[in-house]
């Protein structure tokens, strides 16, 4: 009975979602409609589809940085500017479908500038591009044809900031087109330059209709309204000032230099608004724009700021206050100097059509902000660095339901960082959750993946609960909650380098008062294990399942300690508690495992707990990285520095099994299946699938180019996740079933077409049968049909092949079905037994074939390999990690392919022309012996019987006379 109940042996796994590197440095642009994001990961543009979070293709880079990019408004083309003073100009794909090789450039100019580019600008009207390089010069650019039409020089220095005035009224049928460039540079100073024709002429081509002082440091954004009237400027001086550039702004006043000259441009300062930080990006919002809370009406002016301290601030012009603000602020003196930790905003994209402001921050992260909600919607994080520990989390699973299995609805991963990254499983949506002060090592789940616990370098380890939302289920599973920290276990004296919570919680009335979640639930205790060689007890009766919503009435429940013992004598890398609560194991670096029994109670007067050592695990050469129990039996799983996985029986402590196949340190292990297999993760970089029973590897999974630090097993077992030290993550999704039904599938289609294939040479479908045979594949069946034909043919029927059925097959035969035949005819015709049919076949198609028919034939092959190749590749292959698949290797296409096959079939025929042509001889010289023996050599003998009888007589003749 156990045998039938014993679960499959799972043999695949296939690589599903991949979280890889979305931005490493750069500038960042999005498409007007929101949907698509261009980032940079490396040297190269990365286009991403940002509601699905899939890769949809890949710019082709110069190997040089990219020092400035931007997006056309109608979404067609992408410019940008590399290290290389280059501009290359690439067309954007209509299509969400991934593309599985890189876009490359429609055109490319070599040098564009002088100097590095570190702004540019596409006009409205999406036909030129502004660039401002660090020499000071701003080109203007034809994009379609790819020449400059406007230079500007004069500036002070770097350019900081391009934008075009092109006010739209519709209401206006016949008008000059008058479009503006303003430009900002490290001299403090704003130019206005007019692009039409005539003032080109009047000014000779490079002067600025006006010059905008008002700022003493250099401005870093600018933007003008959709009338044309007002700019507002932006910098590091800490202030934003709102110019009025519109010609009614002030009297005119005479030029002076003759009659008939213009008045001049004279825009007016209209106020000053102190912003107290650097700002980085303004932008002014549309007028119809619906604010939450907000004043509403058509002359309002909003306009938004990002800068140092992290957050966007929307404000009213006309009062110069602060309407809302998106974001949490962070002040640099609780700021770590880290450049991952500065939280700063670098720019900042608008987003009119989604009522959306997306902020890009110095730490790679990139946030959409709601202004209808002001909320935060999604949040991007553009680079992990290392991948250090994951797990997976529940935190919408309803409370009081012990007998629910875990959803998995999120994975936490903790980096080379301080901040916790929680993802959602089935989006690339994320959250970061700060507290520590250091990096974070470790991290594990309780409460079935209600609760999140993290030890960090800090010396202290943290409880994280989700903040409860009221939200649809749906959008509970899609969304990523906020967390926040409910609990602190401070005391250790090192870094705190392993965690591990109970796996069973309170329920009911055994549940402690004091637990505070209000739910009948509530955590148990939690261990610590340290680089100060101890192993902490932590009572966590007290800790809420849930987090306040209300920033203000968070409380953070200060743990207390329930025992402590130095437990080994170098750092603990590992610690696991039993599935029933019962034991505990630790592993560190002194090569040694360690199990404890652990004592837990809970009575009136309190809780107390204790632990008492049990036995210890000998026999690793290496420090032990990690330890696991067994779900279902008593065994315990360590992995190694030794290169090894060592399975222990928890009766006497002994070794029962040693797994070996990683060429490098094991650092990660686990059970799945009941305890019939275990993963293993190491620092060769592959995932390993073990089948304890026989002590083989049932599967290697490989994705990642560096050490594999993090493994994570999902509830259901279904989902592996694998973090390496490339800044990979991998969700590796169980295929077992679905390889077991193809497989079966393919084996029933596999008889049915043999069944086919005898039942057409029954008939004498000779048509049939060798199509049939050409696409299975079956050289041999088909080549035992055509040595068979002159057995089954009509002697009075004449025929090439001995069949008049097969010459027509053969004559009609389609392009892709006679390039196969004839690389058969290819492999045929190089052994002695199988090229006479090959030669026959050959001289047939020769015979009933035009070459230009052959030609063809490899061309239809080519492209079909094209096409199958396209469709076969899966998502994955063609985004994760910035690989592009592979072209298909083809043996030629048309001509040339036929070359090949004609190449590699004339040394045989020519070869068994010489053996046929030796063959002929010899049969000539066996007929001459042969008539040689028959008529020669017998005659000869006869003569010679008749002489010595003729002489026998004549003796005999004499003997009688005597």
């Amino acid at each position: 009975m156990d045998s039938v109940q014993r679960p499959t042996l799972r043999t695949a796994f296939k690589k599903g979602r991949v979280i890889a590197p979305l931005h490493t440095a750069g500038p960042v642009a999005v498409t007007p409609d929101g949907l698509r994001l261009v980032t940079c990961v490396g040297e190269n543009a990365l286009l991403t589809d940002v509601k699905a979070g899939v890769e949809i293709c890949r710019f082709a880079g110069d190997t040089e940085p990219i020092t400035a990019l931007c997006i056309t408004p109608s979404t067609t083309h992408l410019l940008l500017f590399t290290s290389s003073l280059s501009l290359r100009i690439y067309d954007i794909p209509s299509s969400f479908s991934p593309h599985m090789k890189p876009i490359n450039p429609i055109r490319v100019i070599a040098r564009a500038h002088d100097a590095p580019v570190h702004v540019c600008k596409a006009d409205p009207t999406s036909t030129y591009l502004a660039s401002g390089s660090a020499d000071g010069v701003v080109k203007v650019w034809d994009i379609q044809r790819g020449y400059v039409t406007h230079m500007f020089k004069g500036h002070g220095g770097v350019v900081s900031a391009l934008a075009f005035n092109y006010p739209f009224d519709p209401s206006s049928v016949v008008r000059e087109q008058k479009m503006q460039l303003i430009t900002a540079s490290v001299d403090t100073r704003i130019r206005i330059f007019n692009l039409s024709a005539s003032a080109a002429r009047a000014s000779g081509g490079s002067k600025p209709e006006a010059v905008l002082e008002g700022h003493v440091s250099v401005p870093r954004g600018l933007d003008v309204s959709l009338d044309g009237k007002w700019l507002v400027s932006g910098g590091r001086d800490s202030v934003v000032l709102v110019w009025d550039i519109s010609f009614s702004a002030s009297p005119p006043k005479k030029t002076g230099k003759g009659k008939g000259k213009e008045s001049a441009y004279s825009p007016v300062l209209h106020k000053t608004i102190p912003v107290l930080e650097r700002v980085e990006a303004v932008g002014l919002l549309h007028p119809d724009e619906d604010l939450a809370g907000a004043p509403s009406g058509p002359d309002r002016l909003r306009f938004y700021t990002g800068g140092e301290k992290g957050s966007i601030k929307i404000w009213d012009a006309r009062e110069g206050n602060v309407l809302f603000t998106l974001g949490q602020e962070h002040n640099h003196s609780e700021t770590a100097q880290d450049q991952e930790e500065q939280r700063q905003i670098v720019d900042v994209v608008y987003v009119p059509s989604k009522s959306t402001i997306i902020s890009v921050h110095a730490d790679q992260n990139i946030l959409f902000h709601s202004l209808s909600t002001q909320t935060l919607s999604r949040q991007l994080i553009g680079f992990n660095d290392e991948i250090i520990d994951a797990t997976f989390l529940s935190p919408n699973m309803p409370l009081q339901t012990p007998t629910l299995k875990p959803s998995d609805t999120h994975v936490a991963l903790a980096t080379n960082s301080s901040l916790i990254r929680v993802y959602s499983t089935s989006l690339l949506d994320a959250r970061l959750i700060s507290g520590h002060s250091e990096i974070v090592l470790c991290l594990d789940r309780g409460a079935q993946g209600r609760v999140l616990a993290s030890g960090s370098k800090d010396r202290s380890a943290r409880i994280w609960a989700p903040v409860c939302a009221q939200t649809s289920e749906d959008d509970q599973a899609r969304t990523v909650p906020e967390w926040r920290c409910v609990a602190i276990c401070e005391g250790h004296a090192e870094s705190v380098g392993a965690v591990a919570m109970s796996r069973k919680a309170f329920s009911g009335d055994t549940a402690p008062s004091a637990s505070g979640s209000g739910s009948g639930d509530s955590l148990r205790f939690m261990f610590t294990g340290s680089q100060d060689r101890t192993i902490k007890m932590w009572d966590l009766s007290s800790v809420p399942l849930v987090a306040s919503s209300d920033e203000e009435g968070a409380h953070t429940v200060k743990c207390r300690s329930l025992t402590t013992h130095k437990a080994h004598e170098k750092d603990i890398n590992s610690l696991d508690v039993a599935p029933n609560d019962r034991m505990l194991v630790s592993g560190s670096q002194d090569r040694t495992a360690k199990v404890w029994e652990i004592d837990y109670v809970v009575s009136s007067t309190g809780v107390r707990g204790e632990l008492r050592l049990l036995g210890i695990c000998k026999g690793h050469k290496r420090g032990v990285w990690c330890v696991r129990f067994g779900r279902a039996e008593r065994v315990l799983a360590t992995g190694s520095g030794d290169k090894t996985v060592k399975l222990w029986s928890l009766d006497d402590f002994t070794c029962m099994k040693t797994f070996e196949g990683h060429t490098n340190s094991v650092l990660r292990v686990d059970f799945i299946n009941a305890g019939m297999q275990m993963v293993s993760a190491a620092s060769d970089g592959l995932v390993k699938l073990w089948n304890v029973r026989d002590e083989t590897c049932a599967a290697t999974l490989d994705n990642h180019e560096d050490k594999v630090w993090a493994l994570a097993v999902s509830s259901d077992e279904s989902i592996i996740v694998s973090g390496a030290a490339d800044s990979v993550v991998t969700f590796w999704q169980d295929c077992t079933e679905e390889q077991l039904v193809e497989k079966e599938t393919q084996r029933t289609a596999l008889v049915e077409k043999e069944q086919d294939f005898a039942n057409y040479l029954a008939l004498h479908d000779y048509r049939n049968a060798i199509l049939l045979a050409i696409s299975m594949g079956h050289s041999g069946r088909l080549h035992t049909l055509f040595s068979s034909l002159p057995s089954v043919a009509d002697p009075s029927v004449s025929s090439i092949t001995g069949h008049p059925a097969v010459d027509e097959v053969l004559r009609t035969l389609s392009g892709t079905d006679l390039a196969r035949l004839l690389r058969y005819i290819r492999d045929w015709n190089a052994h002695a037994k199988t090229s006479a049919v090959a030669q026959r076949i050959l001289h047939t198609i020769v015979k009933l074939r035009p070459a230009e028919d052959l030609v063809r034939a490899f061309d239809e092959e080519a492209a079909l390999s094209a096409v199958t190749t396209m469709a076969t590749s899966t998502d994955d292959d063609l985004s994760a990690i910035g690989k592009t698949a592979p072209s298909p290797s083809l043996e030629g296409r048309g001509a040339t392919a036929l070359k090949d096959i004609v190449d590699a079939l004339i040394p045989y025929t020519e070869r068994h022309l010489t053996r046929m042509e030796k063959l002929t001889q010899d049969s000539y010289v066996v007929e001459h012996l042969l008539s040689e023996m028959d008529d020669g050599m017998f005659g000869e003998l006869e003569e010679d019987e008749s002489i010595d009888r003729s002489s026998m007589d004549v003796d005999k003749s004499i003997a009688i006379a005597a």
